[in-house]
């Protein structure tokens, strides 16, 4: 359909699922769009703008250009901004001009793609920018849409973000029921690095349990719910000894000193979990 990736996602199929959902394909009566069916000639043609009424970071057009195609191929499409653009209220994104019952079916499949994507990443930019000038990067979390995780962890990459683990999959994350069961963070990580797990992420929320982490070979050491002054004394005691990451909490107003206190990232779950949809509109005229 068209030559944007994201690898592990399936742009095709999740442009045709979404479509069949918003037509009910395969409910009864479903399949096909009454309204246009019913009001708009079959061979009515539109001319299309859609801009943004807010400042916002861009992100999702090459998907929203997919949903037009995929019900007008010959649908004449222009991307105006390039994705992760910052652009002001009123900006043009894209110019469209073909079938009419085609835009209007598609049009809210579209939308709703570019505008919680861009709102991801608009809130991704807005933390990335509240970090200031340090060394810490901003990562995000598994706290994802199901279904969503690749288009949600695009935007945030989009953002000027940084992906944390995709998955359950690429890296072990030793959390507070982990250590639990195990016995101690210590045990927990000699039981996944023993398994052989590369990467081994061990959560500590205490400064007591970092050296038995690190001991134990932890590659990167996960500071819960720890305010700045103790992040400092965190990083401190680690001196260098493996990556920290700062989590838990973490709002606009607070992230620029916990950025500051030394650590290599800064996770925030709600880049994912509660950015507010981007405000982007769609306007069409009859040709």
């Amino acid at each position: 359909m068209t030559a944007f990736t994201i690898p592990g996602f399936d742009l095709d199929a999740f442009v045709s699922t979404t479509l069949a959902e918003d037509l009910g394909t395969g409910l009864p009566g479903g399949g096909h769009d009454v309204t246009c069916e019913s009001v708009i000639p079959a061979d009515a043609r539109f001319a299309g703008v859609m801009e943004s009424r807010d400042a916002i970071t861009v992100c999702g057009l090459p998907i929203a250009a997919a949903f037009f195609r995929a019900l007008d191929p010959a649908m004449e499409i222009t991307v105006l901004a390039p994705e992760g653009a910052q652009v002001a209220p009123g900006a043009a994104l894209m110019r469209m001009t073909g079938n009419a019952r085609a835009m209007l079916t598609a049009e809210r499949s579209a939308l709703n793609t570019v505008q919680h994507l861009s709102g991801v990443a608009t809130l991704t930019r807005q933390y990335v920018d509240a970090m200031g000038e340090t060394k810490a990067r901003l990562l995000d979390t598994r706290k994802t849409i199901p279904g969503l995780r690749h288009l949600e962890k695009y935007a945030v990459r989009t953002g000027g973000g940084m992906n944390h683990r995709l998955g359950l999959w690429d890296a072990a994350m030793i959390k507070d029921n982990h250590v639990a069961v195990a016995g101690g963070v210590g045990e927990a990580v000699r039981r996944a690095l023993g398994a052989g797990v590369a990467d081994v992420i061990c959560e500590v929320d205490r400064i007591d349990q970092i050296e038995p982490a690190l001991a134990a070979g932890a590659t990167r050491l996960l500071l819960d719910n720890m305010g700045p002054d103790i992040l400092r004394e965190a990083v401190a005691l680690v001196a260098g000894r493996a990556p920290c990451e700062a989590s838990g909490g973490v709002r606009l107003d607070t992230i620029g000193a916990i950025a500051a206190s030394g650590v290599d990232y800064v996770s925030v779950g709600r880049l994912t979990q509660s950015a507010p949809a981007a405000d982007i509109g769609l306007d069409f005229t009859p040709l």
